[in-house]
Order: structure tokens, then C-alpha cells, then sequence
């Protein structure tokens, strides 16, 4: 059974930087594709990246292009997202999540939010 841990959240100024990672036990990561989540208070959780099992195809709500970056670490079991630029509107608790395989791409996985396994979320509060 798959289980995904994220870290790494917390209060950022605007324009700061804040790396989550979603750690995982139980399996290897290595044939899931993983995608990252975000829902900030009173809005609908929304796709922010999401990555293939290889690493070879990503995709990038426009919200956050060019200022999130998406990677695997194999030998680490996780993956991380690097958040730079941040800005208030980033502020939501964060989440990834795990699906099997390359049958959905990055794209329809961040679109649908279809997952088996999810994370229980982290913080991120972008705030003066």
C-alpha cells in the first residue's frame, strides 16, 4: 500500500520560496505518476503540476508557470516542488497524490485530479 507524506510547507513572504516534498513509503514511486494539488479557503482543489512516471512529460497550471518546478528523486522515493516568486494567491494546503502507470498524462492527471493514493497536505501561507 502506497502512502505519500508532504513537507515543507509553511508562512512565506511574497516573493519568496518554499520546496514541498511528497515522500513516499510502502512502494517505489517509480511506475506512479504524481501530481501535485492545492485548495485555498472557499475555492475547488485545483491541479497545480504534475509529472510522468519517467519523468519525461510535465504540466503546469498557468497560475504558476515559470515560477514552480516539478522533479522525481528515484533514490529518494519522492518528488518535489519547488516554489518560487510565491504570491498571496498561492496560499492553500497542498497535496500530492499518486496514480498508477502512464495511462493518464500529466495533463488530464492535474485536469481530472483522478488519484489512487493522496497525501494528507501541507500548509503554505504566503503572507507580510
Amino acid at each position: 500500500q502506497l502512502q505519500l507524506v508532504e513537507s515543507g510547507g509553511g508562512l512565506v513572504q511574497p516573493g519568496g520560496s518554499l520546496r514541498l516534498s511528497c515522500t513516499a513509503s510502502g512502494s517505489s514511486l517509480d511506475f506512479y505518476a504524481v501530481g501535485w494539488f492545492r485548495q485555498a479557503p472557499g475555492k475547488e482543489r485545483e491541479g497545480v503540476s504534475c509529472i510522468s512516471p519517467a519523468a519525461d512529460s510535465r504540466y503546469y497550471n498557468d497560475s504558476v508557470k515559470g515560477r514552480f518546478a516539478v522533479s522525481r528523486d528515484f533514490a529518494k522515493n519522492t518528488v518535489t516542488l519547488q516554489m518560487n516568486s510565491l504570491k498571496p494567491e498561492d496560499t492553500a494546503v497542498y497535496y500530492c497524490a499518486a496514480t498508477w502507470g502512464n495511462g493518464p498524462t500529466p495533463q488530464v492527471m492535474c485536469l481530472t485530479q483522478e488519484a489512487e493514493y493522496w497525501g494528507q497536505g501541507t500548509q503554505v501561507t504566503v503572507s507580510s
